[in-house]
């Protein structure tokens, strides 16, 4: 389905509405239907060393296929799981088409995951079988034991060793056609993970339907795109939904080509260069990638040939999206959502009046709202829990073997992100923190972000975290860490003069009472930093 034609946001959404089929496959949208152009790039892969590979749709679907079909010589049947712990790879992507093909559960795992939580979503989801690569081989083959369900390891390098099966040896002598699987839409086609900062991550259960849920999302957030002739790229990593549903799928169902990368760990430089290199014309780059990017000097940076910039998953703030927009020569996109419903709320510049630092509005065929804590929508101006309203064909099924956590999810029909905001007069709304987040001084309740973003004014500021720590007399004292720029020195002037910088663009009361300087900040494997973690240490310190 299609993003109507509009000449604003309110014309696309008096004119939009869903229309969900009964059955629906992805690997017969992303990969198949556009096999037959046997010319038509699907992806570009740039591999450590530098060197570059081309991958058809055509190449794309005889692998899968073929994959397929061992997946099925193996003994998987439909509903079992595979995980998938690769890199952004042409691997990957071949790994997750043939799941979706057969109609075997995909399951996302980050290579940068330990054994632990290897371990987790392995016995989580039952996973018979695992496909990885040979750095990440050993984490796998420690945990085996402890992990009932598994069956096969499937290593993808060419030299794979002897007691794992070999991707592409064993698949050589399978047929290369393969009959997909008529899947429902309500199907489970892959298990997502939250990426939450607390406890163990809960499998999230994502159908088929959820790509047909966000095509017209991003077809808003790409400005009608992707487009013929679009090039996309990002650095996230496709063991989560901003990489994999974002880039990838919607990508494809578009049957543009994707560029996938080897990177080891995130490189401003080499993000510019792989920008330019390869003609991206469509990135989704997160803020904590854009407040990166901001310290390498433009003069040393190739032309790029943008399109649209995406960011979101946290809130990117005024002053990093006016550098963006000044970077890139165009008005960045801003989306906001979360692994249970992506792309919820977001921004078109070319169809609304961006307020940047704000979230943007619901998106067409959504329906959005600031709720209190009895699912009732409250004034404009007044904060509540950001919510979306279910039925929604980007919305999860529900959280794996966890009914209890599905429910809580739920307040009525809204879905409650966990994320607290406003609405203000327009309809725009505004993130001020996560419910955990939220820092109470004096009466006051005070989220984060706003202070964050205040301190990113100063080029002495790389990288911000905002707390707050216990104090027996206000409840809590606002606490910043701060990360600073290459050849800034972290003095305690440079640590008084960024509170005054706060003073005098915020308010008195949201000035750090403190401030301390550190050389990193503890972040998820999606680039969030981990406020609680930093909590926790404090709290941790004081005792």
């Amino acid at each position: 389905m299609d993003l109507p034609v509009g000449e604003s946001y309110e014309d696309i959404c008096r004119k939009f509405s869903w229309q969900i089929p009964e059955y629906f496959n992805i690997a017969d949208a992303v990969c198949d239907r556009w096999a037959d152009d046997t010319t038509r790039i699907a992806m570009t892969h740039e591999n450590l060393d530098g060197s570059v590979k081309n991958f058809t749709f055509a190449e794309i679907k005889r692998y899968s296929n073929q994959f397929a079909n061992l997946l099925n010589s193996l003994g998987l049947e439909q509903g079992d799981r595979a995980l998938v712990l690769l890199t952004q790879s042409p691997e990957c992507a071949i790994s997750h088409v043939a799941c979706f093909k057969s109609g075997i559960v995909s399951c996302l795992a980050s290579v940068l995951f330990g054994p632990d939580a290897i371990q987790h979503r392995l016995t989580s989801t039952n996973a018979k079988v695992c496909i990885t690569n040979k750095a990440n081989l050993s984490k796998v083959q420690n945990i085996r034991g402890a992990c009932p369900s598994l069956e096969h390891i499937v290593v993808v390098d060419d030299d794979s060793p002897s007691h794992a099966l070999s991707l592409w040896r064993s698949i050589a002598d399978q047929n290369d056609t393969f009959d997909n699987v008529k899947t429902l839409s309500e199907d489970t086609a892959w298990i997502s993970f939250t990426s939450g900062t607390t406890g163990q991550p809960k499998g999230v259960l994502m159908p088929h339907r959820i790509l047909l849920g966000n095509k017209p999302l991003f077809e808003y957030y790409y400005d009608y795109g992707p487009r013929e002739g679009d090039t996309l790229w990002s650095p996230a990593d496709w063991a989560w939904i901003a990489g994999l549903i974002n880039i990838l799928l919607v990508g494809w169902y578009s049957g543009c080509r994707v560029v996938s990368t080897d990177m080891e760990g995130f490189n401003a430089e080499a993000a510019f260069r792989i920008l330019g290199q390869h003609d991206i014309t469509v990135s989704l780059l997160t803020p904590t990638v854009l407040k990166l990017m901001r310290q390498i000097d433009s003069e040393e940076s190739p032309e790029l040939q943008l399109r649209v910039v995406l960011s979101g998953g946290e809130a990117v703030g005024k002053e990093l999206a006016l550098w963006a927009d000044d970077r890139f020569g165009l008005t960045i996109s801003e989306g906001f959502g979360q692994t249970e419903c992506n792309g919820m709320i977001g921004t078109n510049p070319r169809l609304m009046a961006v307020r940047h630092g704000s979230l943007g509005k619901a998106m067409p065929g959504s329906v959005c709202a600031i709720v209190d804590d009895d699912g009732n929508e409250v004034e404009r101006g007044v904060q509540g829990n950001i919510a979306i309203k279910r039925p929604h064909p980007a919305m999860f099924s529900g959280y794996l073997n966890n009914p209890e956590a599905t429910e809580g999810k739920f307040i009525n029909d809204w879905m409650i992100t966990g994320d607290l905001g406003e609405q203000d007069e327009d309809g725009f709304l505004w993130f001020h923190g996560r419910t955990d987040d939220v820092i109470t001084s004096s009466g006051y309740r005070i989220g984060p972000t706003e202070i964050e973003d205040c301190l990113l004014k100063s080029p002495a500021v790389q990288l911000a975290a905002v707390i707050g720590v216990p104090d027996e007399t206000r409840t809590e004292l606002i606490k910043a860490f701060i990360v600073v720029s290459e050849n800034t020195d972290p003095t305690d002037a440079l640590a008084e003069s960024l509170k005054e910088l706060v003073r005098e663009n915020l308010a008195k009361h949201e000035v750090p009472r403190s401030i301390e300087f550190v050389d990193s900040l503890p972040m998820t494997t999606t680039g969030k930093i981990m406020r609680r973690t930093l909590r926790d240490q404090e709290v941790a310190a004081r005792n």
